[in-house]
């Protein structure tokens, strides 16, 4: 009997530490993700143009499927490299992270290129993309260029959020954390995304169904603002993406040891900041400071783009391209 007892003990002991785990996992998941909340804001911000001009009943599926190369990039890419880096190769995150900061800049500088030539989301691209006649090429296209600038995208939140994890937990449970603010970050991004594109549906429910004049105004009046909020949010998101990637390069660079064009818009922000009241100054350097970052990138974006679609692009079409259509 005394047996029995000391075994229940033991048990009851591991489920204690066992719970107090899944408490710290939570907390830690919780706590590092807030530190990320600038570049999921940028998630968020940058998807909904991937689903603009698709018909409605394609657009949840699209979310879905982006949703799931997500968690593919989080967990089964993202995570496992993020920890062997971190133990064994911690000098080649910044180099990685500045190369997808790169391939940022390139994508949101190539739209803003479209927009001021005129051409619209599905025209041809320099490359020859965007195939506007074969609608299921199209959203094949654009789910994998989702996925990809996802990638890059995931892969700063994952290290901002490796960063935030406190020390000590061990490797397993930095892992679990590391995991579990993965996957709720990517349930509130995809969540919020599929939420935003499909509130035109509500807006026309609410105006067809609506018992009151407010209620039936409200959805009326939802349904003529959400073309203006989409392009608003491609807008937002092709910023963002610029803006992102500058940041990236600029703090890259400054981890390399060049510190120059780290050191020139601090320095620039906080002159700017020193022209407004103090009371604005925070919020003036942050402006100034993502402007720069954001001129930058653009610039940057700029100069690759014969790089990414003369040279690149052919080469990548060459190797996988010719493989995939053997394959068919």
């Amino acid at each position: 009997m005394s047996g029995l007892l000391a075994l229940l003990d033991d048990v009851a002991g591991i489920a204690k530490v066992a719970a107090a785990s899944v408490d710290d996992v939570a907390t830690g998941a919780v706590q590092a993700s807030a530190k990320a909340a600038g570049a999921v804001i940028d998630d968020a911000a940058v998807t909904p143009k991937y689903v603009h001009g698709f018909e409605a009943r394609r657009e949840l599926p699209i979310i879905w499927r982006i949703a799931r190369g997500s968690i593919f990039n989080k967990l089964v890419i993202l995570l496992p490299v993020a920890l062997a880096l971190s133990a064994f190769l911690p000098q080649a995150i910044y180099p990685l992270l500045m190369l997808g900061g790169a391939y940022l800049c390139f994508e949101g500088a190539e739209k803003v290129v479209h927009a001021f030539s005129g051409q619209g989301p599905h025209d041809a691209g320099p490359d020859g993309s965007h195939d506007i006649g074969d609608p299921v090429h199209l959203e094949e296209q654009k789910v994998q260029g989702a996925v990809k600038t996802d990638f890059i995208l995931s892969a700063e939140i994952m290290t901002i959020i490796l960063s935030g994890i406190p020390e000590g937990g061990g490797f397993w449970m930095e892992a679990a954390t590391l995991a579990a603010a993965g996957l709720l970050i990517t349930f509130v991004v995809y969540g919020s995304v599929a939420l935003i594109v499909k509130m035109d549906d509500i807006g026309l429910w609410l105006a067809q169904v609506g018992r009151l004049g407010l209620t039936r105004s409200l959805g009326r009046g939802i349904v003529k603002g959400m073309p203006k909020l989409m392009w608003l949010l491609t807008v937002v998101g092709t910023a963002a993406m610029i803006w992102v990637g500058g940041s990236i390069i600029v703090h890259g660079l400054g981890e390399l040891g060049w510190h120059g064009p780290e050191h020139f818009i601090h320095d620039n922000a906080v002159a700017v900041a020193g022209m407004v009241s103090e009371r604005y100054h925070g919020a003036a350097e942050w402006i100034a400071t993502a402007t720069m970052d954001g001129v930058l990138g653009l610039a940057l974006g700029v100069i690759l783009i014969p790089v990414g679609t003369k040279l690149i692009a052919p080469a990548w079409r060459a190797v996988f391209g010719g493989k995939k259509a053997a394959g068919h």
